[in-house]
């Protein structure tokens, strides 16, 4: 977030506001004083000036009122008037313009003593003619032309005792005295305005501030709280509604730390949950862009899983072509996909479930796809069906030969002293063939289900396996078969159960038997390798192709199926071996190649002296 300059910020807001409100406040105060102020002062001022024409209009009526005799030595009516005036204006302001005129328009008497010549000419201004036509006071304010300063104008008639007009008084004074000391005032008030203003200025900083902290603490709070961290608090000032407010962001501050808790915890469950899981787990929204995938899941596809974000998943599917709408995919609930090739078989299973925006799922957001490696489920399956197919197979071979000879018996072949023998001894041979078909798959069956005990026993290998090829050379003295031994003159103490472990030899060595050719040789081996010995069984018979080397372990499963029924096989012993040498914690292999026999190989740990001292 990026960082709020002063001059964008709140606490600026709050200074600009209080100082125009403050502008405006004072204005309005100013504005409503000096109006007030300069009514007042002129209405003081014209009070003033009415008493002096009251005093003069006085005296000037007792003037013209006067009656008047012959004597020379009496003054005359313009010399009462002038002495008048000049008496009045002597307690008046010298700014102040006195002229008696008459009521044909002469002046009489004035104050004015630079224009003395005034006296006895006539006035023709419109208000003084006004004024003694209509016998009413009359004023003006004017604007002098010569000095331009602003004047008051007052003409006020004289009368006589019948009420006729005499005369007029006319004043003329300046008002720019009313104005100065106005503007003084003014000068004052806009000086204590400016320090009101100062001081204002600097507490509405000082109150912007103490009201913004709070504030600006939260806003760097929520900052903080936006990369994570839920450590810190808000310190509370007051109990006013801004610390409210930061009480109220400390109690969200911890809610939101026990949310994001919760939140992380459920996420690294759910993460854990994900990774761990041996299922892939892809998450698209409903455009079907994958928003979510886990590593089993990229796995599968053999990917990283972060360059499958955003990609279609019925591409990655290759459903493209067979579903239009990714919301189809919920309807089919489940399928399954083929992604083997030539070599490997790939056989994996899909199961979609949609994801709701809401409780109703009125609205569809996305999909959950669930895919499961269902490969080796498929191969258990499927050796299943060819372990039933072999099964019926081998056993249906058998028997059809027994109903065979059984019915050439019931039509009277065992009157046939000679057939009858022949008959009964192939019967005998299916029926042991049969039952050791049965009880290898009964042994491989307990094998499977983990009912198989072993009884193990300190056994010396050596003479073990020295006792178990007597034995075979004394059963194939006729065949021709010689016997290689390449077995050391030493003690090879190993855990074994001696009945399974020569069950193992016997089928083993059966084996090398079986496909030896007269006068071949079966070379027997042990070595010690570290921990173990290798026990090692070669023939000289037609060996084996590479890629079927593996099989040979599989139940059923016969290299040359007409010579092995010939030679009375089943196909399930090498299978019952390889289960038997396992259960002995050892590991059994072949090497092959075509016309030049064919070598088993398996190993058995040895025992080490503690264990023996154990024993």
């Amino acid at each position: 977030m990026k960082k709020v300059g002063f001059f964008r910020s709140i606490q600026l807001k709050f200074i600009v506001i209080y100082i125009l409100l403050l502008i405006i406040a004072v204005q309005v105060i100013g504005s409503y004083v000096a109006r007030e102020l300069e009514a007042e002062l002129l209405d003081n001022f014209k009070e003033s000036t009415n008493d002096r024409i009251d005093l003069l209009s006085y005296n000037l009526e007792q003037a013209f009122n006067k009656k008047r005799t012959d004597d020379p030595l009496e003054p005359t009516l313009q010399e009462d008037i002038q002495n008048i005036v000049i008496d009045v204006d002597r307690s008046g302001a010298t700014t102040t313009t006195i002229q008696v005129i008459n009521n044909q328009g002469r002046v009489l008497g004035t104050n004015d003593y630079l224009n003395q010549d005034i006296i006895g000419k006539k006035i023709t201004e419109d208000i003084v003619q006004r004024a003694i036509k209509f016998k009413t006071s009359l004023d003006n304010t004017l604007l002098n032309s010569k000095t331009g300063e602003r004047m008051f104008v007052r003409v006020e008639p004289i009368e006589d005792i019948e009420g006729n007009v005499q005369g007029v008084i006319y004043l003329e004074t300046s008002l720019e005295g009313v104005y100065g000391q106005l503007q003084k005032i003014n000068e004052i008030f806009f000086k204590g305005s400016i320090i009101a203003l100062v001081v204002s200025v600097i507490l509405g900083i000082l109150v912007a501030r103490a009201i913004t902290k709070p504030i600006v603490e939260m806003r760097r709070q929520a900052q903080t709280m936006a990369r994570g961290d839920f450590s810190q608090k808000v310190k509370v000032y007051g109990t006013d509604e801004i610390s409210q407010l930061a009480v109220t962001f400390n109690h969200l501050n911890d809610r939101l730390k026990h949310s994001m808790a919760t939140i992380e915890k459920e996420q690294r469950k759910l993460s854990s949950v994900l990774e761990n899981m041996t299922e892939g787990v892809i998450a698209t929204d409903n455009k079907g862009e994958i928003t979510l995938i886990n590593e089993a899941a990229g796995r599968l596809f053999n990917e990283n899983p972060n360059s499958l974000i955003s990609k279609d998943l019925l591409l990655l599917l290759d459903l493209e072509e067979k579903v239009e709408d990714i919301i189809e995919l919920q309807e089919s609930g489940s399928v399954v996909l083929d992604f083997s090739d030539e070599e490997d078989l790939f056989i994996v299973r899909a199961n979609f479930s949609a994801i709701y925006d809401d409780h109703r799922h009125s609205r569809t957001s996305g999909i959950i796809t669930v895919l499961s490696d269902v490969t080796e489920d498929e191969k258990v399956e499927q050796e299943r069906r060819e372990f039933v197919s072999n099964v019926s197979h081998e056993l249906r071979t058998p028997l059809t030969t027994l109903r065979s000879y059984l019915e050439a018996l019931t039509d009277g072949a065992w009157k046939d002293p000679v057939i009858a023998p022949k008959f009964l001894e192939v019967i005998q041979n299916e029926t042991e063939r049969m039952i050791r078909m049965v009880n290898s798959l009964l042994q491989l069956s307990r094998m499977d289900s983990k009912e198989h005990t072993l009884h193990r026993e300190d056994i010396d290998f050596t003479p073990f396996f020295h006792n178990i090829i007597d034995r075979f050379e004394m059963n194939v003295k006729d065949e021709k078969i010689n016997f290689n031994r390449q077995i050391p003159n030493k003690s090879f103490h190993v855990w074994i159960d001696k009945d399974r472990l020569t069950q193992v030899l016997d089928n083993i060595i059966s084996n090398a038997v079986k496909y030896s050719p007269d006068g071949g040789t079966i070379t027997l081996k042990i070595e010690r390798h570290i921990r173990q010995i290798v026990v090692s069984v070669r023939d000289e018979g037609i060996g084996i192709e590479y890629d079927k080397l593996d099989k040979i372990f599989d139940r059923f499963y016969r290299v040359d199926k007409a010579r092995t029924r010939q030679l009375g096989g089943t196909g399930l012993g090498l299978a019952i071996t390889r289960e038997l040498v396992e259960a002995h914690y050892g590991r059994i292999w072949a090497n092959s190649k075509e016309g030049k026999g064919t070598t088993i190989y398996f190993t058995l740990p040895l025992i080490n002296h503690k264990r023996r001292r154990e024993i």
